[in-house]
């Protein structure tokens, strides 16, 4: 795993665009067509901001798929996953096609399509941050680290479900969906290049975890060191918990 440290979000931010644009560009120049998984909360802010910004990529070659939703959510509701990405991401590029999971149809039946498309393809590029508890997409600890299902339907557990309350997606714990479809930790693990990018200081124990204890699927983050090519790019509070060693080892970026 390649580690970057920035001063701060906005620089976290620009630094996985950066990187995300260039990967992009490579790829179209060789390939006819990319394949793209997005995540969404609030570490994608600055990312997606960012990266639609980004001048020379062929966006119409490109064809996106959804990290993870909310089982029973309308996409009208504000912390909908598809709303976030339809009006951060989907209608700022032109992209050739983007695979939603919509929270509100049959669950099963969403992933069960999803899934079939997915198997037709590989991922080249996959952007995703890690929750405070250390979850991947929705694979909340103890994660399920040997399915092949590309996408499973998880219940989520309380630390998952408060820090959506804290990240002001939903006013009280009660309103929290306790379910949801996510990417499995397998899936994710196949794309060609994975981005992981993550913000604040309520994620620095789990960015500690992830980096620094042994690979476990009560850390399910820490599996992404596991993968071949995947570069963890944090801000500095994020970083707070690392010991001397490993934020020597880290790009400042």
């Amino acid at each position: 795993m390649f580690t970057i440290m920035t001063n701060d979000p906005v620089g976290m931010g620009r630094v996985t665009a950066n990187l995300a644009a260039d990967h992009l560009r490579t790829l179209l120049q060789n390939q006819d067509h990319a394949y793209i998984v997005v995540a969404t909360g609030a570490s994608q802010f600055e990312v997606l901001s960012h990266l639609v910004t980004m001048p020379d990529i062929d966006w119409a070659r490109v064809t996106g798929f959804h990290l993870d939703e909310y089982v029973g959510l309308s996409d009208q509701h504000p912390a909908s996953f598809c709303r976030y990405l339809r009006e951060r991401f989907v209608s700022q590029v032109p992209l050739a096609d983007f695979h939603y999971l919509r929270g509100d149809a049959d669950a099963e039946q969403t992933i069960a399509q999803t899934a079939e498309i997915l198997r037709r393809v590989e991922i080249d590029l996959t952007l995703c941050g890690i929750g405070e508890n250390g979850h991947l997409a929705f694979n909340d600890p103890p994660a399920d680290f040997e399915t092949d299902s590309a996408y499973l339907i998880v219940e989520l557990d309380q630390p998952c479900r408060q820090q959506q309350v804290g990240e002001g997606w939903f006013a009280s714990l009660d309103e929290v969906p306790t379910h949801a479809m996510s990417m499995s930790i397998r899936q994710i693990l196949k794309s060609k290049k994975i981005l992981c990018s993550v913000p604040d200081r309520r994620k620095a124990e789990a960015v500690r975890s992830t980096l620094e204890d042994e690979i476990s699927p009560m850390i399910p983050a820490s599996v992404l060191r596991r993968h071949a090519d995947t570069t963890l790019i944090i801000d500095q509070a994020a970083g707070e918990r690392l010991s001397p060693e490993t934020r020597s080892e880290m790009k400042q970026g």
